[in-house]
């Protein structure tokens, strides 16, 4: 499949429940008044999301406007995604209501829980039809997850580090002058892939081979990076603690609206774009589900992407987005063919059969 198919809307064909259900959803969702065939609504419900910038995000563009719109508080969740996975699996296992009702996730994680058939089935949202094909979990069947945007991890900086000009590559984190002052999560997640090429490897040796990816990054180690999560790396440039990381560019895009002086590349070697997505946990009261598929319907909106997307910095699944000013153009923001060229792309069945593995690896590398 090109990418021009990839971010190509694709017009699928509802059922007539499904065409009942938008009824319901316009009624819900874009008046404001409660239809009698509603279900009664609960008085929240609680979405797990990241925290910092990331919630906030999600608060200004969702939540605040799913509650005006249906009088439903959102509570969010900042359990870490790996940190609450187990604890949605056991839930769904034991038959026991779930502790959120909504997942804001990573398309991997999601994926696995997919997989183990957790999930609800969400292909009767109405506002699908309105979306791009980024919006589908390939090699799924139906709509288990919905992926709601996509963010490639860059190559952050501060440039008054980099006196010589931007990073080329990922092996300019090996200069000595960078040491204790570069940043990776703390599961090295967005790095394997670049590793295996600025290693000296190739993609298509993933996964059965990736003895340059662990080799570069036991380089890498001897630098001493620090390791975090989202919240982390914006905090780290803020104070001003490293020079260089391996983030999303929101991290980056977040700080430096905070003023500190900071750019993204996308490096010679690539760098990795992947999804995120939010998904229901199986086990819900019937009434409950159907208000937290009004929440992810809700999020497909226009209106909610585009001020949620506006405060992450990333690319939506709904046409005609308007990019930030300040990313307009930018690799970190890919809406075109040419925009994925230099970007690393890897199934997520792939990341599912091997990410435990990877993480493994990763860490023990960094403690060894």
């Amino acid at each position: 499949m090109s990418q021009d198919q990839f971010l190509s809307v694709e017009i699928r064909r509802r059922t007539l429940l499904a065409s009942l259900l938008a009824a319901g959803a316009t009624a819900a969702l874009g008046t404001g008044r409660a239809m009698a065939a509603e279900p009664e609504k609960p008085s929240e419900i609680i979405v797990r999301a990241w925290g910092g910038s990331w919630v906030e995000a999600l608060k200004a563009g969702v939540s605040d406007s799913f509650t005006k719109k249906t009088g439903i508080a959102v509570r969010h969740d900042l359990t870490e995604d790996n940190e609450i996975q187990p604890k949605l699996w056991a839930a769904v296992a034991q038959k026991r209501t779930p502790p959120i009702h909504v997942n804001w996730d990573t398309t991997t994680n999601a994926t696995k829980s997919a997989l183990r058939g957790v999930t609800e089935d969400l292909s009767d949202l109405p506002n699908l039809k309105n979306t791009t094909e980024l919006a589908k979990p390939v090699g799924l069947d139906g709509y288990p997850i919905v992926n709601t945007y996509g963010y490639v991890y860059v190559l952050a900086y501060r440039p008054s580090a980099f006196p010589n000009g931007a990073p080329k590559s990922w092996k300019d984190l090996l200069d000595p002058k960078l040491k204790r002052r570069i940043a990776l999560y703390n599961d090295g997640i967005g790095f394997h892939f670049p590793a295996q090429i600025a290693g000296g490897g190739k993609l298509e040796d993933i996964p059965a081979n990736m003895q340059a990816a662990w080799d570069f990054i036991a380089k890498v180690k001897e630098q001493q990076p620090l390791l975090g999560e989202d919240p982390d790396f914006t905090t780290w440039f803020q104070k001003g603690e490293i020079d260089a990381a391996c983030t999303i560019s929101t991290n980056a895009r977040e700080a430096k609206k905070n003023g500190i002086d900071l750019a993204w590349v996308v490096p010679e070697e690539g760098a990795k774009f992947d999804t995120d997505g939010l998904w229901i946990p199986k086990g819900l009261p019937e009434n409950e589900l159907y208000w937290a598929k009004q929440y992810i319907n809700h999020a497909l909106t226009k209106d909610a992407q585009q001020i949620w997307l506006d405060g992450l910095g990333l690319p939506g699944v709904v046409p005609g987005l308007t990019p930030p000013a300040d990313l307009v153009n930018n690799p970190a923001y890919p809406t075109k063919e040419e925009d994925f060229k230099h970007l690393i792309r890897i199934s997520s069945r792939t990341q599912v059969e091997n990410e435990s593995k990877w993480f493994a690896k990763f860490k023990e590398i960094m403690q060894g």
